[in-house]
């Protein structure tokens, strides 16, 4: 499937006919700066540009009523980096992707997560975009691209040398206080984490979960002082 904008078209980035439910993340999108989502802002010159898709579906609860998930992934155990980790669909940016200042990184997120999840991108809508940030440890320059899932595909693992699964999670359970944590990491990071879908999601990939359910009215008080320890392998 061709990737919006592939053609030289100017991708379209819009809220229009999202749903009412996911105008708070909008919102909060087309105000945020980058020191609001994390501590680790790109370098004036230099890193790796990137771009990961955060992608919201609709999911009914137990009574019916519509409410957001989240696409997640989860890293093959036997890869070099992150390896077992959840985190968004992304990767780093190609030359055929385009201006890392312009759309490249919504091309390079839809086409990342269609080659890592069997997505179709022609169903998404792209609705924001957030400002740059940076993973010290890897020196990727990563671009949160926003998409609606307006049109569901099947997803599944593609690649397992690359992904080991493909799952969402409702953002319902992702607000729960009993599914929130503080993760230590042995180098002495700490960072907000989530227990979910048999996954903890920690890193980079928490963090901006964390940022856009705070920022978007979503977050429910939770035990910050609640610690689980990372493998030293994390």
């Amino acid at each position: 499937m061709r990737v919006p904008g592939t053609d030289g078209a100017p991708v379209v980035v819009s809220s229009d006919g999202i749903p009412r439910w996911l105008t708070p993340v909008a919102d909060a999108a087309a105000s945020l700066r980058p020191e609001q989502l994390s501590r680790f802002l790109p370098p004036p010159t230099g890193g790796r540009q990137s771009a990961v898709l955060v992608l919201f579906g609709e999911v009914s609860d137990a009574d019916g009523r519509p409410g957001p998930e989240l696409l997640l992934m989860e890293r093959a155990g036997s890869l070099r980096s992150h390896a077992g980790q959840p985190s968004f669909p992304g990767g780093a940016l190609d030359p055929e992707d385009g201006d890392p200042l312009g759309d490249g990184p919504v091309r390079a997120a839809l086409r990342e997560a269609e080659e890592e999840t069997g997505l179709d991108p022609a169903g998404v809508q792209v609705f924001g975009v957030l400002p740059k940030l940076y993973i010290p440890v890897s020196g990727f320059v990563v671009t949160p691209v926003l998409g609606w899932w307006r049109e569901r595909s099947p997803v599944q693992v593609v690649d397992v040398g690359e992904t080991a699964r493909v799952f969402t999670v409702p953002v319902a359970e992702l607000v729960d206080p009993a599914n929130r944590a503080t993760a230590l990491h042995p180098s002495g990071y700490r960072g907000p984490c989530f227990q979910v879908r048999d996954s903890l999601v920690w890193g980079f990939t928490a963090g901006v979960i964390d940022r856009i359910l705070h920022f978007a009215g979503w977050e429910r008080p939770w035990d910050r002082t609640r610690g689980i320890p990372l493998d030293w392998r994390s």
